[in-house]
């Protein structure tokens, strides 16, 4: 298996999927059942296999990882350590294998990689001149600490009863349902989050962190200034309204927590014993890294579509592109 069966260097030495990005058959008129069955349970869909294994990773964390609600009831800075710590190793094991893999042994070389360049190693830019330094240090430091103290401060919450609570004794397909909706709740609040971020003032005092990275690789996904990660992470307030169980809660902090590392691989595949290797499909999201106002969230949810900032890499939708750039040039001058 090559990429070029796959796809296309151009001149720039950017490789391009020959399946471009398309927005989710969920929001596209008349429905489509079976396109949308296909979507959600199909291998490489909405549901398998990344989805069902973060919701997996949150549900063997709350049982087995996660203090009691005993001793959550009481703010304690031993329990607070060990989420901490938990939240810590897994994004060491997601974001830190997948780089061990891609740039450490480089396994699959340059195989599927949009960028023909590797992540920078002596550039002034980056803390430590070096951008997986930089990386790792925003993910432990200000990410993991973050994420902790939201998670924290909703268990202590559910325990003392503060928020609203639902059992999945008693309520199980609410609760399937709602671990569902999860997904689509975090697409929403991104979308938004990421757009608010990209007004100028904010961009200047905290985005421009993430957006160092042109060239991305695991450790870049949650490479943010702590007001980035303080705002990236507020979704999981949705479940101080909305009534839920803790492992919603976990689920949500920890999707957010772990998927970027995958969306943010740099790589279009995995390579594996199967013939075609295994799907990353975030070209979506590479576009916006290098070229900045487009696809401010996913085509889950394709609010890019709705509200024209849409690109799948297609010659008209560069050309669409440097349109709306220019219109706004023109805007500015006058």
């Amino acid at each position: 298996m090559t990429d070029a069966e796959w796809g296309k260097r151009d001149s720039r030495g950017e490789w391009q999927p020959e399946e471009l990005p398309k927005p989710s058959p969920l929001f596209r008129r008349p429905w489509q059942p079976t396109g949308i069955l296909k979507y959600l349970f199909a291998p490489e869909g909405l549901l398998w296999p990344y989805n069902l294994l973060y919701a997996a990773l949150a549900v063997i964390s709350w049982l087995y990882f996660t203090p009691s609600m005993n001793r959550t009831a009481h703010f304690q800075f031993g329990w607070i350590a060990e989420i901490y710590l938990r939240n810590a190793v897994l994004l060491i094991l997601v974001a830190g294998g997948l780089h061990l893999r891609l740039y450490i042994t480089r396994g699959q070389g340059t195989k599927f990689k949009y960028s023909n360049k590797w992540l920078a190693m002596h550039d002034p830019k980056f803390l430590f001149s070096n951008q997986t330094y930089d990386n790792i240090f925003w993910n432990l430091t200000s990410g993991c600490i973050i994420w902790t103290v939201y998670e924290a401060v909703t268990l202590w919450a559910y325990a003392n009863h503060l928020i609203p609570y639902v059992s999945w004794q008693e309520h199980p397909v609410y609760c399937v349902f709602l671990m569902i909706a999860v997904i689509f709740l975090r697409q929403f609040h991104f979308y938004w989050v990421h757009r608010l971020i990209h007004f100028k003032a904010l961009y200047n005092i905290s985005h421009f962190v993430h957006h160092k990275n042109v060239n991305i690789g695991p450790w870049s996904g949650l490479s943010m200034h702590p007001l980035e990660h303080l705002l990236y992470f507020s979704g999981v307030l949705f479940h101080w309204i909305i009534p839920s169980n803790p492992v919603h809660a976990i689920f949500h902090l920890m999707h957010a927590g772990i998927s970027p590392a995958l969306g943010h691989a740099g790589f279009d595949k995995l390579v594996t014993k199967e013939e075609r290797g295994l799907k990353v499909e975030q070209y979506f999201h590479y576009l916006h890294h290098r070229f900045f106002t487009v696809n401010y969230g996913t085509e889950v949810v394709p609010f890019d579509k709705w509200f024209g900032s849409f690109h799948d890499g297609s010659p008209e939708a560069q050309a669409a592109m440097m349109a709306r750039r220019n219109k706004a040039r023109k805007t500015e001058t006058k």
